[in-house]
């Protein structure tokens, strides 16, 4: 592995120097955040999370931690999400996608052929999967800590309950059923206006494949995941749901705006090979004063799918789109079948279309697009869409490629996406573990934060934020309300370790890995 290799060290300040001169190091704002002037930092291949000169970490939670109620934060955190409007005190919302082999839990697991997991396996897999509720604050010494024993932590796990709503609900394309049971693959996700969080099930076929080969385990009906679940983190005693209008796939993210009549518009990307973008526009007007209630808006209304080459939003309707009745039933059966329904009626097939988010200043969607190795794509690009008369309900739209991942902009693979209140773009990439500092990935080092502004003579430029440690990915940032915080999951480190007793990382306590969220401040 490079990590071990002096000269592969050299070979990184090599590329560094001749991406970076000096010249550039410092970021040229008008404007800024705690965030927006660092001196960006070279690529690494050190087990250690890595920040520019002048900014601190703090580890806020970890794998197995005591929430003080019974309770454990869960594995492999990903997305989070900060609630409240006090900058020293609130609440998290924090995603757990998956387990993977196993191989680093202390009760053991390594892939083998014709080895499944036992019944007692795949219950402690399903208890630390679904996502966490961490009432966190800073300390009088500004070290950010879990409230133990706080009324709103709260785990949402493989075992939770939870409602469908939509056409989906009760259709007999899910069962007839209108809840299921437990969340996993929970990968990014959003926040809606009315101040309750969406956790994106992703990759859940993965997962079903894994505990259904177990005869002992009740078998799981694959169409009850891959759904964007609404969590509200302020009430413990909720059940959440699962919004089957936004359909079923992949689901990166899903990020709100308003239309410009007040319609509830959502994007999100499907994450997989030669998959597509979606928005979802609902049938009625948001109304601030309804509060929660708002949450039933995403019950009707109408799903598109993106044809890029057109510039069109394809209506994923069976009334708007009547082809679709020669192969679906129900508007129900659309929804599940969502990726079969999109590629029936023209949605473009993409590279692997991830996290969306939306410009503070000009509204256009930046789509992060990972890579399609199958086309060639190995490094990725980030799109920047803008919708016709600046209008989220529209159904045309324009868009280009912002930036381009390789060597030449010194990044590869974006990931998730976040906007600071500057308007600068953040990116965290995803090189895959058993491919960082290899091949065509050998000038990035580690996975890493990258921060791109959007507008002024730097726009474009791909400057390095924080490395991660070995096999490590970076997810899930998110600002608190005074910007002087920068919240975020450091998954899977060590994630290509076959022995517990001799790990490819150890971070961050020195011994086996443990996914763990971080705050980062300035010094």
């Amino acid at each position: 592995m490079y990590w071990h290799n002096p000269y592969y060290s050299q070979y990184i300040a090599q590329q560094y120097k001749k991406n970076y001169p000096p010249s550039t190091f410092s970021v040229a704002q008008p404007y800024g955040t705690a965030f927006s002037q660092f001196r960006p930092i070279p690529p690494s291949d050190q087990d250690e999370l890595i920040l520019p000169r002048g900014y601190k970490y703090d580890i806020v939670a970890s794998w197995g931690e005591d929430l003080g109620n019974g309770e454990k934060f869960g594995f492999n955190n990903d997305f989070t999400c900060y609630f409240g409007s006090n900058p020293n005190e609130g609440l998290l919302w924090v995603n757990h996608e998956y387990i993977g082999d196993m191989s680093i839990f202390v009760n053991g697991y390594k892939e083998e052929p014709g080895r499944i997991r036992t019944a007692r396996q795949i219950a402690t897999e399903k208890y630390n999967l679904g996502g966490s509720v961490i009432q966190i604050r800073k300390g009088d010494e500004g070290k950010w800590s879990i409230v133990k024993g706080s009324p709103y932590n709260r785990r949402i796990t493989g075992n939770t309950p939870i409602n469908f709503t939509g056409p989906a609900r009760g259709d007999d394309a899910v069962g007839g059923v209108t809840q299921v049971i437990g969340t996993f693959a929970n990968c990014s996700g959003g926040k809606t206006l009315w101040n309750t969080a969406f956790s994106c099930e992703e990759n859940y076929a993965d997962i079903v494949k894994d505990w259904s080969e177990n005869p002992e385990v009740p078998s799981l009906n694959p169409t009850h995941y891959g759904w964007v679940v609404e969590i509200d983190p302020n009430d413990p005693k909720s059940i959440p749901k699962k919004h089957t209008m936004l359909g079923r796939f992949a689901h990166e993210n899903a990020v709100m705006t308003l239309g410009r009549s007040g319609r509830l518009v959502v994007y999100s990307g499907d994450d997989a090979n030669d998959q597509c973008i979606y928005k979802f526009i609902s049938d009625e007007v948001y109304r601030p004063e309804l509060g929660k209630q708002n949450s039933r808006l995403m019950e009707k209304g109408t799903l598109y799918v993106a044809d890029m080459g057109a510039n069109k939003w394809l209506p994923l309707d069976l009334n708007k789109t009547p082809k679709l009745k020669e192969e679906f039933k129900t508007q129900g059966e659309v929804l599940v079948k969502t990726r079969d329904a999109a590629k029936f009626i023209g949605g473009t097939p993409l590279d692997r279309p991830e996290d969306i988010e939306i410009h503070p200043r000009d509204g256009s969607v930046y789509i992060a697009l990972t890579n399609n190795t199958n086309h060639g794509n190995y490094f990725g690009q980030i799109y920047r869409l803008v919708e016709d008369d600046h209008n989220h309900e529209s159904t045309s739209f324009f868009y280009e490629i912002f930036v381009s991942g390789g060597p030449q902009s010194g990044f590869s693979c974006p990931d998730n996406l976040m906007f600071d209140q500057s308007g600068n773009l953040w990116v965290c990439t995803d090189i895959s573990s058993d491919k960082l500092s290899q091949g065509v990935y050998r000038p990035f080092g580690n996975n890493g934060l990258y921060m791109i502004p959007t507008e002024g003579p730097n726009r474009g430029k791909v400057m390095r934020f924080a490395s991660a440690p070995v096999q490590a990915e970076l997810t899930g940032t998110w600002l608190a309300p005074d910007g002087k915080t920068l919240f975020m999951s450091v998954q899977h480190p060590g994630e290509e370790s076959k022995d517990v007793n001799n790990p490819t990382s150890r971070w961050p306590y020195g011994e086996a890995p443990r996914p763990s969220v971080v705050a980062i401040s300035r010094q």
